[in-house]
């Protein structure tokens, strides 16, 4: 959080990007956190955070959209290298969830395998559909960090391990108009 702080106030220090550090983790990782995040090309987390090579492990995903393949992508880090942290890292203004809220709203049809990124984002579009709200969109962005945040918590390979406190999972919303990370959930204590 002190780099995403850096970077919200325009003065990051842009860490371990040098050929030295390169070197220092070409043979081995040791990342502190793991981030499922969106594709979004403006969320970054690298950049978002202001850490560098061999600080996290990044999986990019349509609106954190979660399957079997993207869970163990995340578990990886915490199972193989006792990663502690996991960041389930949702944005602001989130076109993934704008197109599903979309497809499932006003039925519309999405090309290509889109459809099985609406199917994983639907609980959310559910949750927020029942809740109602001004901003559906925004409101169905936050369901899906804390939806994807509660599946991670409840793996059964993961929970364990947040059970002993040895793991945090936590939810955060990115603001593309500020620059800061909002920790929605799942801060450790």
């Amino acid at each position: 959080m002190e780099g995403n702080q850096r970077w919200a106030q325009g003065d990051p220090q842009a860490p371990n990007r040098d050929p030295a550090r390169r070197q220092a983790v070409a043979q081995e990782q040791k990342p502190f956190a793991a981030v499922l995040s969106c594709i979004d090309s403006r969320v970054p987390p690298e950049l978002i955070f202001d850490v560098g090579l061999g600080d996290l492990f990044v999986t990019r995903t349509g609106g954190e959209a979660v399957d079997p393949v993207v869970t163990g992508s995340v578990e990886f880090g915490p199972l193989t290298s006792g990663t502690p942290l996991i960041v389930v890292l949702g944005h602001q203004r989130c076109g993934a969830i704008k197109a599903a809220y979309a497809s499932l709203h006003d039925g519309e049809t999405l090309p290509g395998n889109l459809p099985e990124v609406v199917t994983a984002l639907q609980p959310a579009y559910e949750q927020v559909a029942a809740a109602g709200g001004s901003d559906p969109i925004d409101a169905m962005i936050r369901a899906q960090i804390e939806l994807a945040a509660n599946g991670l918590r409840s793996s059964p390979d993961l929970a364990p391990l947040v059970a002993k406190q040895d793991l945090a999972i936590v939810g955060a919303y990115y603001s593309l108009d500020t620059g800061a990370v909002e920790v929605l959930s799942g801060a450790p204590s």
